[in-house]
């Protein structure tokens, strides 16, 4: 087996990436290509030195030495590029994956260390960001988001645990829901315990008069009692609970347990949500259910689960087995090849409908309500894999999406896509039972569809001749790179807005609520009072959206997206195209910021959102994701004047994290 070092560097002043493989072993190698994948895409103009760009695919590249190439013992082969579809600007964005592809099929994995940046390098960062616990805090117990009374005082000697005493059927199932909570999240702590093991009897009384998710905790000397409307107000006074009672226990100089008083609380926003891409990355189901209990440590109440895009398909639809038979699953010589750092082997894998009905049902007992989408019609190349007679079988030519996929959009103007999509959508109904379902509808390219004759002759049925032939002059042109959403006005737009008036009436019929991008509101030919859309791109633009009407989801890219690095130095992992954000800038944004009172009125809440590109090494989604899900969740839920940076970031540390 050849021995091999592979190793990788930027070349900022150039704009050139340089990859050098260098040959430890005894014998020669011959007959090979390097292939590699990562965060970055090599542009179809990309030129190379020392070699030439074979196939490309949004991220997966092949890169072959010169005709009759021999990389002899002790020798070093070197291929530069310049061209690729973006600057480098963090470690994340070089080549997470690679290993050389030869004549005889056979494969050979390279171990893949950070890229270099010509000009210094300092350690790549990864893992949550420490925020030490101080000695003295700004308020007494440690509760995030921040209730919006909290009135305590005194201490309490801090009970080795609860003793959870109810009074009813709601009582009971947010105590049990608790239970379970923490024993996911903090196993060996005896949080909840026996009176015979020590535990302060918590009493748990169902009281009507509170609103839906709200909650009143009132301590006494030897108990503590609890009472909400609903089994959901219940549980977050019980996290809040368990939070206070976590604080004095490992920080007993900082934090308290009250001998008296009381905290009220109820949440500023209705919606208080975490986007995941799992297609991007796979990540099972052990996964998600502690991802899930983290977000109830929160008090967040919506999980926006993005199961398909252009990389996979991640959800078991009985009508049509290929879709994780083809869409799942990723590698060398598969219909997707390795991309963000994915190896040679198969890898990927989906969610069976078993292990859906099991994650909503855990989701729904701990207050969150899950929203699946598949993203339609742009984002399809993994669905077009598995169900290729989607494709109008007469069109030519190609376009491109922002992230380098040829032609990956369903098509409006053929019959057969409305099948398949009804199909797949009464299957998904069957298993989220929130009956809302997000569509996507976003980064549709300019160029979609012009050159299917089916789709030439809808639009010019639609929407006139002229509008026909400037679309069709779009063929061929590449269309992916910079304006990904500014489709507003073109044919492809048109075309989409028949797409989307078509599903979204079908689901309403269905009973569901449609979500969407805020592409989406091309065309204004959705249902408004039956649909929600998501504001990634701005503040203003999201505005300007619920002054149409639109009930609105906030979640700007550069302050929400948690795929974003906390800085632009290289060092730090994440993703750049929409800025950078450190916790405190997240914890500061103001989300609806300059919005009127009848804007605020379309206000559904605000979401987190993590895009996976970067997120193969897990200490990096830990990186990236804490504390900054825990600064958007206190947006969601406590009062403007009731934040405080300070506070929050002396009880951040006591805060849970997926894998650390």
């Amino acid at each position: 087996m050849p021995t091999l070092d592979f190793e990788t560097l930027w070349l900022p002043a150039e704009q050139a990436y340089s990859l050098s493989l260098k040959n430890l072993g005894t014998g020669a190698i011959r007959g090979f290509r390097l292939c590699f994948s990562g965060s970055c895409q090599v542009d179809a103009t990309a030129v190379a030195e020392g070699g030439t760009v074979g196939r490309t695919l949004s991220t997966f590249t092949e890169l072959l030495p010169p005709e009759g190439f021999v990389l002899e013992p002790g020798a070093t082969w070197t291929i530069t590029i310049k061209g690729l579809g973006f600057a480098l600007q963090h470690w994340t964005d070089g080549a997470r994956g690679a290993y050389l592809a030869f004549d005889d099929g056979s494969t050979l994995a390279l171990t893949t260390s950070p890229t270099q940046r010509m000009g210094g390098n300092a350690a790549p960062k990864r893992g949550v960001e420490p925020f030490p616990v101080p000695a003295n805090a700004p308020v007494p117990v440690s509760v995030i988001p921040w209730p919006n009374h909290v009135a305590v005082s005194g201490r309490n000697a801090v009970p080795p645990g609860l003793t959870l005493v109810t009074d009813g059927a709601k009582a009971t199932a947010a105590a049990t829901a608790f239970t379970r909570l923490v024993e996911a999240l903090f196993a060996v702590e005896g949080i909840v315990r026996p009176a015979e093991e020590g535990g302060m009897p918590v009493h748990l009384h169902r009281r009507d008069g509170f609103a839906a998710e709200a909650y009143e905790v009132t301590f006494s000397p030897g108990s503590v009692t609890i009472a909400a409307s609903t089994e959901t107000g219940l549980f977050y006074g019980l996290v809040t609970l368990g939070q206070v009672l976590r604080g004095a226990r490992h920080f007993p100089q900082t934090y308290s347990f009250p001998a008296e008083g009381r905290i009220a609380d109820v949440p500023a926003m209705g919606w208080r949500g975490l986007h995941l891409d799992v297609a991007r990355q796979f990540y099972g189901e052990a996964e998600i259910k502690r991802l899930l209990a983290i977000l109830a440590w929160n008090k967040l109440n919506r999980f926006h689960w993005h199961l398909s895009d252009d990389e996979a398909w991640r959800v078991e639809i009985d009508a049509y087995t290929a879709l994780t038979e083809v869409g799942a699953w990723r590698g060398h010589g598969l219909a997707i090849p390795p991309l963000l750092g994915t190896g040679p082997e198969r890898s990927g894998g989906y969610y069976t409908k078993a292990a859906i009905r099991e994650i909503v049902a855990y989701g729904r007992e701990i207050g969150i309500e899950i929203v699946p989408e598949i993203d339609v019609p742009g984002h399809c190349h993994a669905l077009q894999q598995a169900i290729p007679d989607l494709r109008d079988p007469q069109e030519k030519g190609s376009y491109f999406s922002v992230q380098g996929f040829p032609d990956n959009c369903l098509n409006p103007a053929r019959e057969k896509t409305y099948e398949v999509m009804e199909t797949i959508l009464r299957e998904l109904i069957e298993l989220f039972p929130f009956r809302t379902i997000h569509i996507g509808a976003d980064e549709v390219p300019i160029g979609a569809w012009s050159g299917s004759p089916e789709a030439l002759a809808k639009l010019r049925a639609i929407g006139g001749d002229a509008m026909a032939e400037a679309h069709a002059k779009r063929l061929n042109v590449i269309t992916n790179t910079h304006g990904a959403d500014a489709i507003e006005g073109s044919g492809a737009a048109a075309l989409q807005a028949l797409f989307l008036e078509r599903v979204q009436k079908f689901l309403a019929a269905e009973g569901c609520i449609t979500g969407g991008w805020q592409e989406a509101a091309h065309g204004n030919v959705i249902d408004k009072e039956a649909t929600y859309l998501c504001g990634w791109r701005d503040v203003a633009v999201s505005a300007a959206l619920a002054g149409e009407g639109y009930s609105m989801v906030v979640c700007p890219g550069q302050a929400y997206y948690l795929d974003m690095a906390h800085s632009p130095d290289w060092d730090e992992p994440g993703a750049s195209w929409a800025g950078a954000s450190t916790p405190e800038a997240t914890y500061a944004f103001d989300p609806i910021a300059g919005w009127s009172a009848a804007q605020k009125e379309k206000l559904r809440g605000v979401q987190a959102c993590i895009w996976s590109e970067p997120m193969l090494d897990r200490a990096v989604f830990d990186r990236l994701v804490f504390p900054r899900l825990s600064a958007i969740a206190e947006t969601g839920w406590t009062q403007p004047e009731h934040k405080s940076w300070e506070r929050f970031r002396a009880s951040a540390g006591l805060m849970p994290a997926l894998y650390s």
